[in-house]
């Protein structure tokens, strides 16, 4: 899959796909409009950021390219690419268990904490990997 060259985007399907670690300068896309909410996204080498109305999304560290990034109370489900080991923090429902898969295969059982965030390592590559977090 290619990298994102405008940053985010919404897709067909309304689902976003957003980041580029292939940047070596820090791109910012501030107030993208998806159904009455304003997202900001932010990506580079370093670092890729997610923000709806000014709360955490996703955030990567070093950067990704997320596609097709879908999240409601019950589920969060995207395909992830990369360059290196990779920290991930996604913002969800606090004190919520998550059954953690990568390419359909469980990987863990993960407790947000009490501001609802969830740390997950990945190794991203090239060949992307279908991530999904289900609510238990």
């Amino acid at each position: 899959m290619p990298v994102i060259e405008e940053i985010i985007r919404k897709n067909d399907d309304n689902s976003l796909s957003f980041g580029n670690y292939k940047l070596d300068k820090k791109t910012k896309v501030l107030d993208f409009l998806v159904d009455d909410s304003k997202y900001k996204a932010k990506s580079f080498r370093e670092v890729t950021k997610l923000k709806k109305d000014g709360k955490l999304v996703y955030e990567s560290i070093p950067g990704t390219v997320i596609h097709n990034f879908i999240t409601n109370e019950h589920k969060t489900t995207f395909n992830i690419e990369g360059y290196a080991n990779t920290q991930i923090t996604l913002e969800l429902t606090p004190k919520q268990t998550y059954e953690f898969k990568v390419d359909d295969e469980v990987v863990a059982l993960i407790k947000a904490t009490p501001t609802g965030k969830i740390n997950l390592t990945i190794e991203a590559t090239d060949d992307p990997k279908f991530i999904e977090l289900n609510k238990k």
